[in-house]
């Protein structure tokens, strides 16, 4: 049985201008300039640079001047509607956060792989240890390690290279692998890799008992059992104290010591604000590579003008026309998007520095005050979203460095006193109690709890690990010296 029904809804939904403005506010000075270079290369009434005009043209300007040049039988709304958006809004602008390039180009070069191989081809090995020794090679990861069993590698070697052999012949190769440079190379775990690198060093004491240590009493030696160290090798303080010297100076990750064409290119930071104190005030300007020269195609508008002119209008006139227009319209779009883009920008981070005036003023981030994106969100009266977009990407120049803006972000706690203070404040402060601890004995999660109580600010041991660990400081244990 049919049965027709009539439903009301209600739903918000965002434009493709919406989409693309929110888009241009996240990116970053560098990807900006690339977005606008690839609007003018696929937007022709585009044009960039000062115009070249007797009349004064606003390249800013709302004035839809060619608005009237098509003639009444032309429906701008039959290519301009919500249900039949025009390709060139959709194409290339309203991408998905899935469909971005995050990728990172890789210099030119050997690849650390093919460094390997080259010294291999140095040796002379027999066709099979050969095979193996190349695919030894090829299992090593960036960081210059083999993460793989050797029955597994065993296996892979008979199923892919048609190579059969024993555990036992893979490992006498892999030790062939470990003699190839940097020191190091080709082992299975940091104690191996160390052994590898004491092996190799000029023998004396320090380097014996250096290697004795990580050879035969790894556990001890990595949770710092120095008393333990001491008496099993009848040693002095002194002696431990310069085989762990000898220890310190070896590369753990003899991968990452490779400069050649695995090294990725480094991304130079341009910051998209500068802060300066100038006569005990704070000055804030956007970087000028975020406010491009752009305006709108003249030579298009006067295609208009031509249309509008013309006494006979053929169809293929009108075709070109409506194409125009969209080019116009999608050019004057982009432009005011930019416009509002600076403007979203600018507003977001002055009212950052005025809110973190203090800190600015002074560089100690102990006076950086709580802050949560709702209160800028509040101040500017914008979304949320939009300040934690400006927030996420961008870096301002400061007298202290450039900073990601997000750092300035933080939650808030009451001490003693009932103020409100940033828990970056604690972090600045327990980071400076465990500098000034006393190594040979490190203060536990518990004393640091207590220190910051009587210092007025009363956080659990808990919290305490979490800020340590989020400063990437070790345990107790783990910062222990001798």
């Amino acid at each position: 049985m049919l049965k027709q029904s009539l439903n009301f809804k209600l739903s918000q939904k965002l434009s493709p201008q919406q989409i693309q403005l929110m888009k241009l506010i996240q990116l970053p000075t560098q990807a900006f300039e690339q977005r606008v270079k690839s609007e003018l290369e696929e937007n022709p009434a585009l044009d960039n640079g000062k115009e070249k005009s007797d009349d004064e043209y606003d390249e800013f300007s709302n004035e839809d001047e060619y608005d009237d040049a098509p003639e009444p039988d032309i429906n701008v709304d039959d290519y301009l509607s919500d249900d039949e958006t025009p390709d060139y809004r959709t194409r290339a602008n309203n991408y998905s956060a899935d469909d971005e390039e995050t990728s990172i180009p890789y210099a030119s070069g050997k690849s650390f792989t093919q460094t390997l191989t080259d010294q291999l081809n140095t040796r002379r090995l027999s066709e099979q240890d050969r095979g193996i020794a190349e695919f030894l090679v090829g299992s090593i990861d960036s960081s210059g390690y083999i993460r793989r069993s050797m029955e597994d590698i065993t296996d892979d070697l008979a199923f892919t290279m048609n190579i059969y052999t024993e555990v036992s012949e893979v490992e006498k190769v892999l030790k062939i692998v470990h003699q190839l440079d940097p020191a190091g190379v080709g082992a299975r775990d940091l104690r191996e890799c160390l052994v590898i690198q004491l092996s190799r060093k000029r023998n004396n004491p320090s380097t014996i008992l250096a290697l004795n240590i990580i050879r035969d009493s790894f556990d001890a030696f990595s949770k710092k059992h120095y008393q333990k160290l001491i008496g099993k090798y009848d040693i002095t303080e002194d002696q431990l104290r310069e085989a762990i010297d000898e220890i310190s100076h070896l590369n753990p990750k003899p991968g990452s010591s490779y400069a050649g064409g695995s090294t990725r290119i480094v991304e130079q930071v341009v910051p998209d604000f500068t802060i300066r104190i100038k006569d005990g005030d704070l000055e804030l300007t956007l970087n000028g590579r975020n406010t491009p020269e752009l305006h709108v195609s003249r030579d298009y508008s006067n295609m208009l003008k031509g249309y509008k002119e013309a006494k006979e209008k053929t169809k293929s006139q009108k075709d070109a026309v409506m194409f125009i227009k969209q080019k116009l319209d999608g050019a004057k779009w982009f432009i005011e998007a930019i416009k509002q883009r600076q403007e979203t920008l600018f507003m977001t981070m002055s009212s950052i520095m005025n809110y973190q005036k203090k800190y600015f003023l002074t560089g100690d981030e102990r006076n950086l005050r709580p802050m949560i994106l709702k209160d800028i969100a509040d101040e500017i009266q914008m979304d949320v979203s939009t300040v934690s977009r400006v927030a996420n990407s961008k870096y301002v120049d400061t007298p202290y460095g450039t900073k990601l803006i997000k750092v300035f972000f933080s939650e808030s706690m009451t001490n003693t006193d009932g103020e409100e203070v940033s828990t970056r404040e604690i972090k600045k402060i327990l980071e400076t109690v465990i500098k000034e601890e006393s190594k040979k004995r490190p203060l536990t999660d518990q004393k640091l709890a207590e220190i910051l109580k009587e210092k007025g600010y009363p956080i659990a041991r808990r919290t305490v690990a979490k800020y340590r660990e989020q400063l990437d400081i070790p345990v107790a244990r783990l910062r222990k010296q001798i």
